[in-house]
């Protein structure tokens, strides 16, 4: 099997996304090597490699580097610990979810290179300084970028001539449980109805004072949040007695809460961190059969608007899910035929193949070899601006690996 090595700045036990969906099913055409960003570790740095599935082995760099991510201090670290990590000679497809991780390529002589843009990182809370210069020298060496929805692809096809749209999709089959609603999750039992719920990561992209005045304003409904709470401050959170925290949840758990739900919401704030989403989610609340409701999220508002109420303002928001807890049997049932059509057009098995085909078929452009020729870096926006990363010599050693393979977390 060729390999393939995956630079993300995602642990993969964190939520259960895009690259845990896509891996898994390229897993039956690569052996992977998932390169996450390092943890501190005071003493000797090390490689610990976990087997989290069939072909795919998590390596974490533990340094004792302060610097987060795969920060400039980390990379002469990071490329020691990295050096064996295929044998000499061997030419893999190397894969990047995070341009900052773009330094460690001089480590190896890809076949391919890819970049899988799942989000635009740069509007995020506090992103890396050099992300922007970094993300257009990638654009540069790829011979692949994927794009996880239209509004990132629009936003990267002119800056890269084999730019490939592919959608967050959905796994049918395991959502569809949800539509046997009598599979709820005990742990919400003690939650009168009705309930309307949301599952993802709760961070700056959602709105927390949409959920407060819906709270605020409808009392009765009980409103369900699962998920982990990242870069934002618990105590900013709306508390009420209709809104329950349910943590974040593992993967196979979801459909169990779906299936308890009366109304899904996609509660996203509209501003910089979510110009360019396209929520995995909305296709799995499809999955499930269940009304949603949205804000003006551009890849849900366009593409899914006759299935997927839209609602711009908080009491617009609280209107349509009136309406969706108010629709007759009927409606329910039309409704949930356009949901099975959409989500009939597309699978996470289809996504996966299709990018392996055109790993197969995509000619290199070889431009990471030529600029390692070169003797240049790939950190800056124009190849050759910038002297190589030093490489310090420095003892470290490698972990073995864990047999036993780990379940991810998920919630989104």
């Amino acid at each position: 099997m060729p390999t393939l090595i995956v630079f993300c700045h995602l642990r993969w036990d964190f939520v259960f996304q895009r690259p845990q969906h896509l891996m898994t099913r390229l897993a039956e055409h690569y052996r992977i090597l998932i390169v996450e960003e390092p943890v501190y570790h005071e003493g000797q740095a090390h490689l610990k490699k976990t087997a989290v599935a069939p072909n795919i082995t998590v390596c974490q760099p533990h340094t004792a580097i302060h610097a987060p991510g795969f920060h400039d201090d980390q990379i002469p670290t990071l490329q020691n610990l990295l050096a064996d990590l295929v044998p000499q000679g061997e030419k893999p497809v190397v894969w990047f979810y995070t341009p900052m991780a773009l330094p460690l390529l001089q480590s190896f002589e890809p076949s391919l290179v890819v970049y899988d843009c799942m989000d635009e990182l740069a509007a995020f809370k506090n992103p890396p300084k050099q992300l922007v210069q970094r993300e257009s020298a990638l654009l540069n060496i790829a011979d692949l970028c994927f794009t996880g929805g239209p509004s990132l692809y629009n936003s990267k096809k002119e800056r890269h001539a084999n730019a490939h749209c592919f959608s967050s999709s959905v796994d049918a089959k395991h959502f569809q449980k949800a539509q046997d609603r009598s599979y709820s999750h005990p742990d919400q039992a003690s939650i009168p109805g009705p309930r309307l719920g949301f599952y993802g990561v709760i961070d700056e992209r959602f709105d927390i004072d949409l959920i407060r005045e819906m709270a605020a304003a409808r009392p009765d409904w009980q409103i369900v949040l699962v998920g982990p709470v990242v870069k934002i401050d618990p105590a900013h959170l709306p508390q009420a007695a209709n809104i329950h925290y349910m943590g974040q949840r593992t993967y196979e758990e979801l459909p169990k809460f779906l299936a308890g739900w009366d109304v899904c919401l996609l509660p996203f704030a509209m501003n910089e961190s979510t110009k360019f989403i396209s929520p995995t989610k909305v296709l799995e609340y499809m999955a499930a059969e269940l009304p949603s409701v949205s804000t003006p999220i551009t890849d849900v508002k366009v593409p899914y608007s006759h299935v997927v109420e839209i609602a711009a303002t908080p009491a617009e928001f609280i209107a349509a899910c009136e309406r969706m807890l108010a629709l007759s049997d009927e409606q329910k049932a039309d409704l949930a035929q356009r949901m099975r059509t959409v989500v009939a057009g597309t699978s996470w098995d289809k996504t996966a193949q299709a990018m392996h085909e055109l790993i197969q078929t995509t000619e290199p452009g070889n431009k990471a070899q030529r600029l390692s020729a070169d003797g240049n870096s790939y950190t800056g926006v124009e190849a050759g601006n910038v002297s190589p990363l030093p490489v310090k010599q420095q003892q470290v050693q490698t972990a073995a690996i864990d047999v036993e393979p780990k379940k991810a977390q998920a919630a989104e």
